[in-house]
C-alpha cells in the first residue's frame, strides 16, 4: 500500500463555480472523493489539499519527504510563476505527475510555460477531472514495477 499525495494550487477551491465553460461544473470535493475512490480501488492512502498560498503549498511538499510515495500535483497560476515549488519538489526526491484541467496550450501564451513539467515523471492536461484519475493510475503502475 502507498501513500499518494494530490496538490491542489490557488483558485481550485472555486471549482464548479468558477469559469465552468473552461475548467466544468464538478466542484473540487467531486474530484477529490473521485480520486479516494480511485486510489482505494488499487489499495493506496491517498491525502488531498489545496491552498492558495504558496508558502503552505511548499511546507507541505517538504514535509512528504519520506512520508509519501508519489504526488500528484495540479499547480494551477504557480505552475507559471513558482521557482519556489519546484525547488521544493526537487528537494524531497518524490516523483509526481503534473495535472491540469485545462489545456493549457489552447489557452494564452503565457499558460503554456510550466516550472515544473522537465521535473515532472508526465504531464496530463486538458482532460478535465479525468486527468487525476489518470495520474492516480500511472502512478500506480509506477510503484508496481
Amino acid at each position: 500500500m502507498a501513500k499518494l499525495l494530490i496538490i491542489n494550487g490557488p483558485n481550485l477551491n472555486m471549482l464548479g463555480t468558477r469559469e465552468p465553460d473552461i475548467y466544468g461544473h464538478e466542484t473540487l470535493l467531486d474530484i477529490e472523493n473521485s480520486c479516494i475512490t480511485k486510489a482505494s480501488s488499487f489499495g493506496h492512502n491517498l491525502e488531498f489539499i489545496q491552498s492558495n498560498s504558496e508558502s503552505d503549498l511548499i511546507n507541505k511538499i517538504q514535509q512528504s519527504r519520506g512520508l509519501v510515495d508519489y504526488i500528484v500535483i495540479n499547480p494551477a497560476a504557480f505552475t507559471h510563476t513558482s521557482v519556489a515549488i519546484r525547488d521544493a519538489l526537487s528537494a524531497i526526491e518524490v516523483p509526481f505527475i503534473e495535472v491540469h484541467l485545462s489545456n493549457v496550450f489552447a489557452r494564452e501564451a503565457f499558460r503554456h510555460h510550466s516550472y515544473f513539467s522537465d521535473l515532472a515523471q508526465g504531464v496530463i492536461c486538458g482532460l478535465g477531472s479525468q486527468g487525476y484519475l489518470f495520474a492516480i493510475e500511472a502512478a500506480h503502475k509506477f510503484l508496481s514495477e
